[in-house]
């Protein structure tokens, strides 16, 4: 009887240690991407338009060739996400405008962002909802 005790006692802490490990790992994993993105704000399809239209914002579109090819936004430099480590330099010029990071819906990697603002770029803002929330807000889109 002791040992079953002593067993549930043993596996109630493991629990609790299981569960307290999982909430700082969550933690810091929310934390890092805070401190990744330091300096990149996320904006709204209302903000953008207002940058665009306004502040004369470059928009930099980082999803894939054929995802570009299905509708993208008018004017927008297509600079796949993967390559814009060898690329990012075509933007030399744009560096103190505002730029809108254009991902595929929702799912964002920052990498291109993050990449651009340690390169010197100044304003950097990132779509959220990226070309779905554009589309959503029935806002011009071009296809080649």
């Amino acid at each position: 009887m002791d040992l079953s005790l002593f067993q549930n006692h043993f596996l109630l802490r493991i629990e609790n240690l299981i569960f307290l490990i999982t909430a700082i790992v969550s933690g810091l994993m929310l934390l890092w991407t805070l401190v990744a993105q330091r300096g990149v704000k996320e904006i709204d399809t209302r903000v953008a338009v207002q940058l665009i239209n306004y502040e004369n914002a470059v928009i930099v579109d980082v999803r894939d060739d054929s995802e570009y090819a299905n509708g993208h936004l008018p004017n927008s430099k297509h600079i796949p996400a993967e390559k814009m480590e060898e690329r990012w330099n075509e933007l030399e010029k744009y560096k103190d405008k505002p730029i809108v990071m254009i991902y595929r819906g929702g799912v964002r990697s920052s990498s291109a962002s993050t990449l651009l603002k340690k390169n010197g770029f100044l304003q950097i803002f990132n779509l959220m909802g990226g070309i779905d929330a554009w589309k959503r807000a029935n806002l011009p889109i071009v296809k080649r």
